[in-house]
Formats: structure tokens, sequence, C-alpha cells
């Protein structure tokens, strides 16, 4: 499993809507996407959840590396870099995985916790952490599904989840979810990826 994440920081006074529509108008051309697991169209508006941006952040895990290429290098990611520019496209490679106790819900917020892995921990250590971490996130309440995902060039760790209310149990940075693909969702590994 692989994750990836861009964000567009867009105007203080800039209309949402317009993300909306783009949201629920064109992610319909990714349900089927070979190779996609997920992806939610992600939203952070100044000022709700804490948010001081208002922001578009989708975020996607992949079963293959194909899939993410072939996303990068067509037509539908060309397309947002038309109307909105390059984007600094994140990746991680998977720690883990886990469909949560409201798998079959639909998914309302996200919520994305970064964090730096500090010099001198054992890194096997963080890496059963983060698979713990993932595995209690999915159990709680209201919880679609939870992932744990490491950046090995600067040692970040993210942890990724889904919830099907408003008040997730899961600290970090809140995104409302204005759709999701998941066309295959049920091929993503789960538990440890090692």
């Amino acid at each position: 499993m692989h994750a990836m994440q861009y964000e567009i920081t867009l105007p203080a006074d800039y209309d949402l809507d317009i993300i909306r529509a783009r949201a629920t108008g064109k992610g319909p051309l990714l349900d089927d996407f070979p190779g996609l697991g997920l992806k939610a169209y992600l939203l952070r508006e100044r000022g709700v959840d804490g948010s001081p941006v208002n922001q578009y952040g989708p975020f996607y895990l992949w079963n293959k590396p194909a899939g993410m290429n072939t996303f990068l290098w067509g037509a539908a990611f060309q397309g947002l870099v038309d109307d909105f520019g390059r984007p600094r496209v994140r990746h991680w490679t998977g720690l883990a995985y886990e469909e949560g106790a409201a798998s079959g819900a639909t998914a309302r917020v996200a919520v994305r916790r970064r964090q730096a892995i500090p010099e001198g921990v054992r890194l096997s250590e963080v890496a059963e952490d983060a698979v713990r971490e993932a595995g209690r996130l999915a159990a709680l309440d209201g919880a679609v599904c939870a992932a744990a995902v490491v950046d090995p060039r600067d040692w970040e760790l993210v942890h990724f989840s889904l919830w099907d209310h408003d008040s997730p149990k899961a600290e970090g940075d809140r995104f409302q979810v204005l759709y999701t693909n998941t066309p295959e969702r049920a091929r993503l590994p789960r538990g440890m990826h090692w």
C-alpha cells in the first residue's frame, strides 16, 4: 500500500462551494480507477475545527505504485494542474491498514496526524506502535478505516482515519470529506505491511 496527498491552500475569501462542486462533479470519474484503494476528497475551512486555512487536500491509498503513477501522469491529475498549478505531492509507504468499526458507513470527517520520527529511536518499535495505533483507531466507534504510513526520506509518520460522524476520537488535522472513491478498497492489505 502507498499513500499520497497534495494540498492546495486557497485564499481566505475563496468560494469553497467551487471545491465542493468539483469533488462531487469530478469525483465519480475515479470510481473505477485501477489500483486505487481509496481516495477521500478533503477540505479544511478556515476557522472550522481549528483550521487556520482554506485547503483542498485529497488523500489516496493505492494498492500498487502503478495505479498512482497512472494517475499522476494522466488526464485526471493534469486537469487539477491546469486549474490550480502543480502541487507538491507527498507520498508514503504503508505500515498498516484496518477497516473500522463503521466500515460500511459514509465517511464525513477525516483526521490526519503527522509526526516526526526522532533520531535515536528504534524504528521497529515505531512501526509496531504505528500498527497498534491504526488498529486502536479502527476499533473506535464511528471509525470507517485507519491507516499508518511513513515517509522514510523525512522520517515522518502519518496516521490517517475516516469517520462517519463529526466528533472523531482522533487527534490531528480535521478535514470535511466531500466525496470518496473506493474501487479497490477491499484489496487494501489489512494489518501490518511487512
